[in-house]
């Protein structure tokens, strides 16, 4: 069976509504797919307003709703819902970042034994080692190892904003406060994911709901506490313009019929037709690489297409070993 995928209009639920899922990952789970993420309705996205959702799809085109997925809301606002499959504890877990006062950034952790949840809070604040956090996601490793990658918004000497990496314990739901150190500063939206013998790390500029947090640089390293490098910038052409007008949210990787596509996501802020904050489009592009293993610039695809698997037999999508193919139709700009 061939997917379609198409970043030209608003998706849709089963029912005929705009799915408002936003700034958050796509999962796969037992053979189905799993979209989490931010609802933001007629906001300005600064609200307390701002829950947590899940869709869910067989084929990625007909989404099912199932509503919040946190059983208790913490009191501010939040962002970000990020959510991996622990091996070792048989559970999902969930990391979300949120601000009791914009910006006294938190991270809150929740469980669950089935991937829409209901999400059961285990704690509102988990520390970590680098100082008020902001922008997060996460990786399991091949080992079944978790770790999060994320940004200390606290200004410091050599600025803000920060971005490290650290590895949670068994649990997935705390720190063992193993720290990368500081990869890189003033920037947001991270992904961390390994494919072969390489960790990766995506992220762009800061950025407050807009488009100058479209750049996508790429630095690289065999493990997830480095020591990293730079590698590449991916949503800039050769002259410096913009691919893509949109925040990096996730890259996920999705089996097919051919192996693994690891697929790039960004939420086009602004792009909402009826003035509908909840409304703005989101981007999905599938990732290629090149004979170095570096991912290759963008194409901007307006739709693509990939196969689905026959059958599925595990719970999560963890790393594999072998790169899947995708079939882009179009290579014009959503916008």
């Amino acid at each position: 069976m061939t997917i379609t995928i198409q970043n030209t209009t608003p998706r849709r639920d089963i029912h005929g509504r705009i799915i408002d899922c936003h700034d958050g990952c796509l999962r796969h789970f037992e053979g189905r797919y799993y979209l989490y993420g931010t609802r933001y309705g007629n906001t300005d996205g600064f609200t307390r307003a701002n829950r947590y959702v899940c869709y869910s799809s067989p084929d990625l085109e007909n989404w099912t709703p199932h509503g919040e997925i946190l059983d208790r809301f913490p009191d501010g606002i939040g962002y970000r819902p990020y959510v991996a499959w622990n091996p070792k504890t048989s559970r999902y877990v969930l990391w979300f970042n949120w601000y009791p006062e914009l910006w006294d950034g938190q991270y809150g952790v929740a469980v669950a034994s089935q991937p829409e949840g209901p999400y059961q809070l285990v704690a509102e604040r988990t520390p970590v080692v680098m100082p008020q956090p902001g922008d997060h996601n996460l990786m399991v490793d091949d080992d079944g190892a978790g770790y999060l990658i994320y940004t200390s918004i606290t200004e410091t000497p050599d600025g803000h904003h920060h971005l490290s990496i650290e590895r949670l314990d068994e649990t997935m739901t705390t720190s063992t406060q193993e720290n990368s150190g500081i990869i890189d500063s003033y920037v947001e939206a991270p992904a961390l994911f390994r494919r072969d013998r390489w960790c990766y790390a995506i992220f762009g500029k800061t950025c407050c709901f807009g488009q100058q947090g479209s750049d996508a640089r790429v630095y690289r390293s065999r493990d997830p506490l480095g020591p990293w490098s730079w590698a590449a910038e991916i949503n800039r052409r050769e002259d410096g313009t913009i691919v893509v007008p949109g925040q990096q949210t996730d890259v996920t990787a999705l089996p097919t019929a051919e192996g693994v596509q690891w697929v790039w996501m960004a939420d086009l802020w602004g792009s909402r037709p009826d003035g509908i904050k909840g409304h703005d489009l989101q981007h999905w592009e599938p990732l290629t690489f090149g004979s170095d293993g570096l991912p290759l610039t963008l194409e901007g695809c307006r739709t693509w297409s990939l196969t689905r698997p026959l059958q599925v037999h595990v719970k999560s999508d963890i790393t594999p070993r072998r790169p899947g193919k995708a079939s882009v139709s179009s290579t014009a700009s959503p916008r």
